[in-house]
């Protein structure tokens, strides 16, 4: 982990360094993603069940493509009652907070007989991508699944990638029985995008596809996109701590690592008023990683995108926050909330030193499916928003229309849209 003083060259070197992560820097991988949707888009369930051979060592067929109910009472069983419970505690919470985001149709009506409003519905079917290869994430099926169920989506498929026994991981499993899913199908990759964006004889075409997953996924998604709408093209995991001397140098260590943990492209970065600190903190982070399960992909992630800026004072630091933009924040100092007021970008903020970033991956109830890659200047996290449309309402009245049909009738013809003052003037 690379110890910098902070300035303006240090911060532009890393936000260049930071930029490499990005899927936009994965072209060679283009065309194989998009030969892929192309036979998937042809042959349908034909090349979904080759590819699942090629990729995954499985075969499937028309009979063992679907998850089956029973398969998924398995899962809940193997998953068993105490991870059933957490996660069973998780989803009511999330659900708590997702509620809160829902919003309300509104119509205003006006004394001359105008009517104005928008109507909100939810999408009709939404695809969930779920990975399945080098890790599953239960939680990530539980972050995606609830807020859909929470806008009122009916249809939710998903799709996960199988072992080459045709088997899904039964805590994923699991969790989707418990987020309410519709169906599920045992696909992964780019293939599995391009099934749910333009349907297969098994797989439904969907509205919106929503969910992480690697390269291939993140281009594969961006590709179909404006056949189907999608949540992000997500990068890898960061964090950005922003700490003073008042820190706890362990906590901070710990929660570095907490990101650094979950592959070789993860950023970790801390950014501290205190020199002091920054030194606690490199030697807590050797210590720690002497006994963790996952030490060789935390180095390798440290090593190449991991920074400790030191910085001359807090405005500085928050300067350099707002300019990185980080999927996660926290913001460990002597009054956290007010430091919390100067900062504009980050994908979820953790206020002091008991709101460790996991806290938001696993329990808190806020979406962990969040802006990376400095989006947060842009984005938001994954809400309720993302599984509605919203539809203006407009009604004039005779009366209403004829105090204004002259304005209108006036732009229309300073566009040179005689058609469009015809079908105001006509009226009249």
């Amino acid at each position: 982990m690379k110890k910098l003083r902070l300035n303006e060259e240090t911060k532009k070197d890393i936000l260049s360094s930071l930029l490499k992560r990005s899927p936009e820097n994965y072209g060679s991988y283009e065309a194989t993603v998009r030969e892929i949707i192309a036979k998937v888009r042809s042959d349908g369930d034909k090349a979904i069940f080759e590819y699942a051979q090629k990729f995954d060592g499985a075969e499937l067929g028309a009979d063992n493509f679907k998850v089956s109910e029973a398969e998924i009472e398995e899962g809940v069983r193997e998953a068993g009652e105490e991870l059933m419970a957490v996660m069973e505690r998780s989803a009511e919470n999330i659900r708590a907070f997702h509620e809160l985001q829902k919003r309300n149709s509104f119509f205003k009506t006006k004394e001359d007989g105008s009517i104005l409003g928008q109507r909100i519905t939810p999408l009709e079917r939404v695809g969930v991508y779920v990975p399945g290869g080098k890790a599953a994430y239960p939680s990530s099926t539980l972050m995606n699944i609830i807020p859909a169920r929470v806008a009122g989506v009916r249809n939710i498929v998903m799709t996960t990638p199988c072992d080459k026994n045709g088997r899904v991981n039964v805590n994923t499993l699991a969790a989707a029985r418990i987020a309410g899913v519709s169906e599920i199908y045992k696909t992964g990759g780019a293939q599995a995008i391009a099934a749910l964006a333009f349907g297969t004889e098994s797989v439904p075409k969907v509205d919106k596809i929503v969910g992480p997953g690697n390269i291939f996924v993140a281009l594969a998604k961006r590709e179909v996109y404006g056949h189907v709408s999608i949540d992000s093209i997500a990068g890898p995991s960061e964090i950005l701590v922003l700490a003073d001397e008042s820190a706890d140098p362990k906590y901070v260590a710990a929660d570095l690592l907490s990101q650094a943990e979950h592959d070789e492209m993860a950023s970790a970065i801390l950014i501290t008023t205190s020199e002091s600190l920054a030194e606690k903190v490199m030697g807590h982070i050797e210590e720690f990683l002497k006994t963790l399960s996952r030490a060789e992909i935390i180095r390798k992630s440290l090593d190449n995108f991991g920074f400790i800026l030191v910085a001359d004072n807090m405005a500085d630091a928050v300067e350099a926050v707002n300019d990185i933009a980080s999927e996660h924040l926290e913001i460990q100092t002597k009054d956290p909330w007010e430091t919390m007021t100067h900062v504009k970008n980050a994908g979820a903020i953790f206020l002091g030193p008991y709101s460790s970033e996991p806290l938001g991956d696993y329990f808190a109830g806020p979406n962990h499916v969040l802006p990376t890659n400095g989006t947060a200047k842009f984005f938001s996290p994954l809400s309720v928003d993302d599984f509605i449309k919203k539809s203006s309402v407009i009604a004039y009245s005779r009366e209403a229309l004829e105090r204004v049909h002259t304005d209108i009738e006036s732009f229309a013809r300073a566009e040179g849209l005689t058609a469009h003052a015809n079908s105001i003037e006509v009226r009249f």
